[in-house]
C-alpha cells in the first residue's frame, strides 16, 4: 500500500511530495534494474531448459543414427555385391577344376566329380545347420527364466521369514 504525503522541511519547498512503500508480497527488488527471479520462476526455467536440452540431444541422436544407417545400409550393399561377385568367381574356379580334370578324364566324368564333392560339402552343411537349429528351439530364454524363478522363489522364502 502506498502512502503519499505532503513534506513540508521547513525550508520553504511545500509541496514536494514523498512516497514510502512497503511490499512484503514480492522478492526486493536491487537498485541496478535487474529482476531477480523466485523460486517457481528458476524452477520453471529449469524445467524448459531441460526440455529444450532433450529435445535437441534427441535430435542429435536421430541424426546420427540416420548417418549410421546410410552407412550400414552402403556397407551392406557393397557387401551383397561382393558375395555376388564371390559367386560367380566360384563357379569361374569350379569350371577350371573340371576343365583341369577333364584333360585326363572325359568332361562328363570332371563335372560328375566336382558336382558330387559340392554335393558332399551341402550335405556337411546341412547337417550342421540343423544341429545349429536344434539348439536355437525353443526360442526362448530357458538359463534366463530359470534364474529369474530361483530369484522369485528366494524372495518370496526371504519375505515369509521376516
Amino acid at each position: 500500500m502506498s502512502i503519499a504525503r505532503q513534506q513540508h522541511d521547513g525550508e520553504g519547498q511545500a509541496g514536494t511530495l514523498g512516497a514510502h512503500r512497503q511490499d512484503f508480497g514480492r522478492a526486493p527488488e536491487s537498485g541496478d534494474g535487474r529482476h531477480e527471479a523466485g523460486t517457481g520462476e528458476l524452477v520453471r526455467q529449469a524445467a524448459q531448459q531441460v526440455s529444450e536440452l532433450m529435445r535437441a540431444e534427441m535430435r542429435l541422436a536421430a541424426a546420427e543414427l540416420k548417418d549410421k544407417a546410410r552407412h550400414a545400409g552402403t556397407g551392406a550393399g557393397m557387401f551383397g555385391g561382393a558375395a555376388l561377385v564371390a559367386l560367380y568367381g566360384l563357379g569361374a574356379l569350379l569350371a577350371a577344376a573340371i576343365a583341369g580334370i577333364a584333360v585326363t578324364l572325359p568332361v562328363w566324368a570332371a563335372a560328375l566329380i566336382i558336382g558330387g564333392f559340392l554335393m558332399l560339402v551341402a550335405g556337411v552343411l546341412a547337417m550342421l545347420g540343423r544341429a545349429q537349429t536344434r539348439r536355437a528351439t525353443p526360442p526362448r530364454p530357458e538359463q534366463a527364466m530359470d534364474e529369474a524363478r530361483q530369484a522369485v522363489a528366494e524372495l518370496k522364502e526371504r519375505a515369509t521369514h521376516r
